[in-house]
C-alpha cells in the first residue's frame, strides 16, 4: 500500500499487534511449536514465575532445537534468546524494518511496566510488514494497529474462562 509523499509516516502503532503470545519457561516446547502454528506466529515471549518477560522462543529456535535432535523434552528456557527485542510504538515503519534488519530478528515487541514487572504488550513482525506491502487499502488492515476493534478485558475473560470450563469438562 503506497504511502501518500505528503502524509506522516506509518508508525510502529499503527500497524502493531496488541495482544502477545507468551509462556513460561518450563512449557515443552512441542506444545509451543503447535500453539504458533495453530495462530500463524512467529514466536512467543517467555515469561518467569514472577511474570517478568526474560526471553523469546522463535521459529529459528525450534528450527535449531528440532535440528539438534532431542527436541521433545526440551523446554522454553532450554532454546529461548535470553532479552526481548524492544521497540517504542511512537517511531516510522522504515526505521522499525531497519531495526529487524540489523538485529536479525522477525519480531520487536512493545513493552508494559506495571507493578514492577515488564512484559509483552503488542508486538510487530515480518508478516506485518509484507501484509502492509501487499494491501491495497487500508480497509485490509483494519484488525492491526492500536485502533483495531478488539474485545474487551472483561470479554477475553469470559471467553478464556468458558474454554478453560469446556476443556475440563466441567459446566460450572
Amino acid at each position: 500500500m503506497a504511502e501518500d509523499r505528503n502524509a506522516s509516516p506509518t508508525l510502529v502503532r499503527d500497524l502493531m499487534s496488541v495482544g502477545v503470545l507468551t509462556c513460561s519457561t518450563d512449557t515443552r516446547i512441542v506444545e509451543l511449536t503447535r500453539v504458533l502454528l495453530e495462530k500463524e506466529l512467529e514466536g512467543a515471549v517467555v515469561l518467569d514465575d514472577q511474570g517478568h518477560a526474560v526471553g523469546v522462543v522463535s521459529k529459528d529456535d525450534l528450527v535449531r532445537a528440532y535440528a539438534g535432535g532431542d527436541y521433545e523434552s526440551l523446554v522454553a528456557e532450554e532454546v529461548m534468546q535470553d532479552g526481548v527485542p524492544q521497540i517504542p510504538p511512537d517511531i516510522p515503519l522504515a526505521v522499525a524494518a531497519q531495526i529487524m534488519q540489523d538485529k536479525g530478528v522477525r519480531n520487536l515487541f512493545m513493552m508494559h511496566h506495571a507493578g514492577g514487572i515488564e512484559y509483552p504488550a503488542a508486538m510487530l513482525s515480518y508478516d506485518h510488514f509484507l501484509r502492509h506491502l501487499a494491501a491495497e487499502h487500508a480497509a485490509d488492515l483494519s484488525d492491526l494497529g492500536i485502533k483495531a476493534a478488539r474485545e474487551s478485558p472483561l470479554e477475553t475473560f469470559i471467553k478464556r474462562r468458558d474454554e478453560a470450563r469446556s476443556r475440563s469438562g466441567s459446566g460450572e
